[in-house]
Formats: C-alpha cells, structure tokens, sequence
C-alpha cells in the first residue's frame, strides 16, 4: 500500500511484521474438500501481511453463502451479516472510520441477486471498499441451484429443463455502474490472484474483483477451459498495462470500426494494430468492451488482470469534507433543533 494512501485514510501500520499465521484463527475451516475457496483464504492470509497494516484495523465482512464464512478465518475484526446487504454494511463502516481497511466477502449469488442494488450503489459512490466476488455461476450453500451468473440453459435443481435467465456478467455491470476499479483473477492461479489484490489494495475508492471459483460438488470443471495446460493459453487473456493484448500461439485483440473488441491472428501486416492496454482510460468504453469479449458459455477469450483502474473522488473523503466544512461554518450540530424544526407539527 502506498504511503500516500495510508496517509489518506490514515489507516495504522502495523508495529512489527506479521506473516500469513498471524492472519489465520483457530477455527476449523470447513468448506467441502477441494472447493477453490481454500486457495482463495490462503492466498488472501499470505497476501494481507504485504498491506503492513495492522490485523486490529483489518475488517472483513460477508453477507451469506459459502464465501461468506471467511470473516471466521481471518484473524482480524469482522461480521458476518445479512443476505445481499455486505456492501451496505461496509459502506457505513468505511465512511464512519477512516482508520479501517475494510473489505467485502461476496458470492455471485449474494452480491448479484438479492444483493444487486447494494453492490451497484457501493460501486457508483466509490466507498473505499475492497469488494471480492466468489463467481463459481451456482449456489452452491443451498445445494446447486442455478445463479445470476449461471449461463442460460443451465440444468440445475431448480432449473431442471434448464434456466431460462440471461446471466449476469459481473464485470459489465461493474463498469456500468461506473465503478472506478474493476478486474478479474482465478481461484487457482496464486500468483496473478495476488497480483490483482495488490492492485485493488492500493487504489483509492472500490475496488472490485471479480474471482472465477470452482465448486468442485455442485458445479464442478465450470472454468476447466481456464485452467487445463491444454486450453488455458488460448483461452485466457491477460492483460498487462501498457503492453499489447495478444495470447496464445498467435492470437490478439483488435479495435474494429465500430468500436467493438475482436480476436483474430496476429500478422506482420496487422500487428501494429493491436489493442494497447490501458486500464488508466478515463472513458469506460474499452473496459467494457473487454467485459464482453469472452462467450459466456464456453469462455474462450476471457481477460483476467485489471481492466480498469482510474481516480475519483472518494465518498468517505467527501462526506468527511462536508462534515468539516459544515461544522466549521455552522458550528455543532442540534440534534433536537433538527427533529423539532419547521417541518414539523402537532397532531391532536
């Protein structure tokens, strides 16, 4: 985390160095074995110590789901709230104390569904959240049901010919809601998750990333495509600021006449045309269009890494303006003034 940031938000540091242990609880970890959540909290123990922010100023908070058990296995403060209403919960946290550093534990199921309108206003306010999003297209905690982002078709309990809801796509819907920051890792690469966290760590706002999670029971091998040595490299597209986007043997992405994202074959004659990627655009156009490039249903051509990373002001900076400011010029606050002014009357 930059100094700059720390100083803004005036979160503590830590007083001596801490390691992956310190951020591990006594609590047994139980999720079904071999469920990609488990590499995700290691990951994300290894990761926190790099912050050098201290585990009493650490705030993890979930709302429901299988996902939402991390607040028990990270050993800093927590809570482990309400369906859908995370975001909202952190929201207020974050701006009531400038000396957190909060995040949002959060399932495709709880942040997408009945969570949809908390996450979108988080994202539009710029709250300095940092937002994880387990994506593994089901819900998996009640059993295998199909989930906002489960792809259309999809047979599951209770879709049993197959669901007929268009699935959300994270990602473009973040960019929508004008979210500031917004990227995409995967459950079982440990290096670039870190990467992208360490990203999401140091900008200033909300930050959300969305992470490809297998559930190995209910909806197993859904990001096979991704992770296979056989498929992988032509499949994925990493993005890397300022570098040229191409993947695989010889493929690439291109910017057509009308604006749209295309792959094709990189060639002598139109490798001078490749996309350059920059997640620093001030317009949200090409971010979205990354969003869009891979097919829902086979994956091909998804981008992982940043997709898009600009500055804005933050809410809880704001507010905390407008209090001073308010506070400066009218002086403090009447509580009783306020409920018992003009607007109100007596009825007999």
């Amino acid at each position: 985390m930059t100094e700059a940031f720390r100083s803004l938000h005036l979160v503590p540091k830590a007083e001596s160095p801490q390691s992956a242990k310190d951020f591990k609880t006594d609590q047994e970890v139980r999720w079904c074995p071999g469920c990609g959540d488990y590499a995700i909290l290691a990951a994300v123990q290894a990761f926190m110590p790099e912050l050098g922010i201290r585990r009493e100023n650490t705030v993890f908070i979930s709302g429901i789901g299988c996902s939402s058990r991390f607040p028990y296995y990270m050993n800093t403060y927590g809570m482990h709230s309400i369906h859908g209403r995370a975001p909202a919960i952190a929201t207020g946290l974050a701006a009531s104390r400038p000396d957190l550093s909060v995040w949002v534990v959060t399932g495709d199921g709880d942040a997408l569904s009945i969570g949809g309108n908390h996450l979108i206003h988080a994202l539009r306010r710029n709250v300095n959240l940092k937002i994880l999003l387990f994506n593994n297209r089901i819900y998996g905690l009640t059993k295998g049901q199909y989930s906002p982002t489960s792809e259309l078709g999809k047979i599951t309990k209770s879709t049993p010919m197959g669901s007929l809801d268009a699935p959300f796509n994270p990602l473009s819907l973040a960019v929508g809601a004008e979210a500031t920051f917004v990227a995409r890792t995967i459950d079982s690469d440990r290096q670039h998750l870190q990467s992208v966290l360490r990203a999401a760590a140091e900008h200033e706002g909300t930050a959300l990333v969305e992470i490809y999670q297998n559930c190995n029971i209910f909806n197993d091998g859904a990001f096979e495509v991704l992770k296979e040595p056989a498929t992988r490299d032509e499949a994925l597209v990493r993005l890397e600021q300022g570098r040229p986007v191409r993947f695989g043997a010889d493929r690439g992405v291109f910017r057509g006449p009308d604006g749209d994202l295309y792959v094709d074959h990189v060639t002598e004659a139109n490798e001078a045309q490749l996309l350059v990627h920059d997640a620093h655009r001030p317009s949200p156009a090409t971010a979205f269009a990354l969003t869009r490039l891979a097919d829902a249903d086979t994956l091909h051509h998804t981008p992982i890494g940043v997709l898009r990373d600009v500055h804005r002001p933050v809410y809880d900076t704001l507010m905390a303006e407008q209090l001073t400011r308010a506070t400066t010029e009218q002086g403090a606050g009447d509580l009783a003034a306020l409920l018992h002014g003009s607007d109100t009357w007596t009825v007999a």
